[in-house]
């Protein structure tokens, strides 16, 4: 069945519909990596410059050796979220544009869109196993910077 100008339309705005939610939320979920990328980011420059040192000429306490190693791991993985969550976002880009082409011109080119769709989801999953893993070195990292300021209490107090 040839397509028709009243078909196409409607066909092509539905067919993008869904990749356009999933964009959305990919797009969301970037805000919140860029943010905690961020966090991370300050934090570690704290750490390495020194509490009070805003020159950056004290070397860091030795205490704070092992947060320093434990931020590097926690931006590594924020940003390997942040990579993934930009290939999910071109997957569903692309999704969008195969289906739209698709449905204009009668092509069997559906594959195409299935396929960076799937990547896409796959780069989502990887995306929010690598957020999971990064929140929970941060509580983690909590409980350690707790603990030593807790111990600096109890040896001045």
């Amino acid at each position: 069945m040839p397509l028709t100008d009243t078909l196409a339309h409607p066909t092509v705005i539905g067919a993008m519909l869904a990749p356009a939610l999933l964009m959305a939320a990919t797009g969301s979920l970037l805000i919140s990596a860029n943010a905690r990328l961020a966090r991370v980011v300050d934090r570690l420059r704290l750490l390495v410059l020194g509490e009070g040192d805003p020159d950056g000429e004290a070397p860091p306490l030795p205490e704070h050796e092992t947060q320093i190693a434990e931020h590097r791991r926690r931006a590594a993985l924020v940003l390997r979220a942040c990579w993934m969550l930009y290939v999910a976002l071109g997957c569903f880009i692309g999704t969008s544009l195969a289906l739209a082409g698709g449905a204009l011109v009668e092509a069997r080119i559906g594959i195409i869109a299935t396929v960076l769709a799937i990547l896409g989801m796959g780069c989502l999953l990887g995306a929010a196993v690598a957020m999971g893993r990064e929140v929970s070195m941060a509580v983690r990292s909590l409980d350690t910077e707790l603990d030593i300021a807790l111990a600096k209490r109890r040896r001045n107090g």
